[in-house]
């Protein structure tokens, strides 16, 4: 499962597609694709 924001509120969490040569990635959610800026992941302390 991968997080990708897509504008500046819209967040999208689903499994990961690819990446595009731009820095995005592409997550499927359903039969839907959805690319967007990668969330990066927080460690818990």
């Amino acid at each position: 499962m991968q997080t990708i924001t897509v504008g500046n509120y819209i967040s999208v969490q689903g499994t990961f597609v690819r990446h595009l040569p731009d820095g995005r990635i592409e997550v499927r959610v359903g039969d839907k694709v959805f690319a967007g800026n990668p969330v990066n992941r927080s460690t818990a302390a």
